[in-house]
């Protein structure tokens, strides 16, 4: 069981691998701002006092050696759902203060872990993953057809489901 484990994962990071790899190539180079900004982070925005991870590897790792849930923000740069969930989650003092409790990662490209889409592939979408390495399905938003989407107006839900992530996570380890 466990060489099967250590299969799949190493299976999963190669397949992760090319994917960025692929992803690479095609870099978003069109930068229009009104305001000058900070040069961009691994943040996009979603939070520049934050420590944001790199890749899903990094923060998977990051997750489990550290003992925190693992927050997962799927997004794109041209999506007005994206920028507008983006806005309330950097202006929402309470979620920046209990963001730094976890390991985060923001995605503007979709993984090849079917794990990440347990309901299908969309943004924004937010899942939630323990230190054990457990996609948390059980943390979900309103949306019966998008089970992890999340608009601006649902942002206190998104906090009290950061909250019950923290929480599950303390009783269930």
């Amino acid at each position: 069981a466990m060489e099967k484990s250590y299969m799949s994962m190493f299976l999963l990071l190669v397949a992760i691998s090319c994917a960025l790899a692929k992803d690479a190539g095609k870099k978003d180079t069109k930068e229009t701002t009104a305001k000058p900004k900070l040069p961009q982070t691994l943040s996009r925005g979603w939070g520049d006092q934050l420590i944001w991870t790199q890749t899903y590897e990094e923060a998977l790792f990051r997750s489990k050696h550290s003992n925190k849930p693992l927050m997962i923000i799927h997004h794109l740069d041209d999506c007005p759902h994206s920028q507008a969930l983006k806005k309330a989650f950097a202006e929402h003092k309470d979620i920046q203060k209990l963001a730094e409790k976890f390991i985060l990662l923001n995605l503007v490209y979709e993984t090849t872990d079917k794990n990440l889409s347990p309901d299908g592939q969309y943004v924004p979408r937010i899942l939630f993953i323990d230190p054990s390495l457990t996609v948390r399905a059980d943390i979900t938003g309103r949306y019966s057809n998008r089970l992890y989407a999340y608009e601006p107006s649902d942002i206190s839900l998104l906090y009290s489901n950061m909250q019950k992530a923290l929480k599950l996570m303390k009783t269930e380890l």
